[in-house]
């Protein structure tokens, strides 16, 4: 019998790291020991996974040593530091910043799109895709395989918890003290009046009943991070680097999931009942496209869901070879959590074989 291997979660005291600890738990006959790390100051704090009492422990080189598989949920600078150091230590890391993703060296895994991928990784790292981007990949994988994908354009509109526990506690207060403040919103300036500036963190601006054309980093050409994201990911997953991408990222007063308009243009002509055949047959996909019902996906209705939920399927009336559709994703789930353990089960069964 083969050893069950030793998992580290490394920002366990995160958002994202308390879903997986859920996630953990609900296939804990699969990994041996679980360490949970994170920084000093958390260190000695006690979670749970599942009814399993876990003493968190101080990031640092001697608590990597015997770990098989660790989870990086860190800042970009806190991981570039870190994970070779796991690395070093023997570990293979799943890591969601935005560090290693473009490295040619470090493969950029959807297990929906490119799960081979995850067993040649020269440094050690499997990189996870943005939260938007893994979104997008199930729908664009099964619909590629069908009609060959030439172009997209998208445009999000991404949750506050996307930017973190801070994101979401932000929303929530603007919301309380926005609220049973009469026609507010109506009247110029009259938001800012009552949210103040110091609402501006983290968004730029007030988010409550409003929205921030603007997701991430400025960079050249008047583009943000989060935009140059979506196309250079997408790219690099799909394995189609001359891939049209346009894209647009927008914040929206939404606690999780975040949604995505899509307009795609094809090798081949398309249909509506191909491409619904396309995406219900899809792996990590979830078809939800009964207008005349009022069933299309929405946030609140993916939060917690662990796959993508498409529909508002449509051919494009002025462009030949195109689809008009719309996606929803929990960014913490299949946008981070869920992702992260779905390559790691694919480690995971790789070095089981070879023990």
């Amino acid at each position: 019998m083969s050893r069950k291997l030793t998992v580290a979660i490394v920002g366990a005291t995160g958002v994202v790291g308390s879903i997986m600890c859920r996630l953990l738990a609900a296939e804990r006959e699969k990994w041996g020991e679980i360490r949970l790390l994170a920084s000093p100051r958390s260190a000695g704090k006690t979670l749970y996974v599942g009814d399993e009492a876990v003493t968190v422990q101080a990031i640092s080189a001697e608590a990597f040593e015997g770990v098989d598989i660790a989870h990086f949920d860190l800042p970009d600078d806190v991981s570039a530091e870190w994970v070779p150091v796991a690395t070093e230590k023997g570990a293979v890391v799943v890591d969601k910043s935005a560090t290693f993703r473009m490295d040619p060296e470090v493969p950029l895994v959807c297990p929906e799109a490119n799960p081979d991928d995850a067993h040649t990784r020269p440094k050690g790292v499997i990189a996870n895709a943005n939260c938007t981007t893994l979104a997008l990949i199930p729908t664009l994988a099964a619909l590629d395989g069908a009609f060959g994908l030439r172009s997209m354009s998208v445009s999000s509109y991404q949750a506050a918890s996307g930017s973190g526990k801070e994101g979401l506690e932000s929303l929530y207060a603007q919301i309380d003290k926005s609220a049973g403040v009469e026609r507010i919103g109506t009247e110029p300036g009259d938001v800012r009046a009552v949210l103040g500036e110091e609402y501006d963190a983290p968004f730029g601006a007030p988010l409550a009943l409003n929205v921030v054309p603007k997701v991430g980093g400025w960079r050249d050409g008047g583009w943000t991070s989060e935009e140059l994201k979506v196309r250079n990911e997408s790219r690099k997953i799909l394995g189609l680097p001359d891939l049209k991408v346009a894209s647009t990222c927008v914040r929206v007063p939404v606690a999780v999931g975040h949604s995505q308009a899509v307009h795609a243009t094809f090798e081949r002509e398309v249909s509506v009942a191909e491409a619904h055949r396309a995406l219900r047959d899809a792996p990590g996909v979830d078809l939800v496209d009964d207008p005349e019902n009022m069933e299309f996906p929405m946030p609140i209705d993916g939060v917690g869901k662990p796959g993508t939920q498409a529909g508002r399927v449509r051919r494009s009336i002025d462009f030949p070879n195109s689809l008009e559709f719309f996606v929803v994703g929990d960014n913490l789930m299949k946008g981070a959590a869920l992702n992260s353990m779905q390559v790691a089960d694919l480690v995971r069964r790789e070095l089981e074989a070879k023990q």
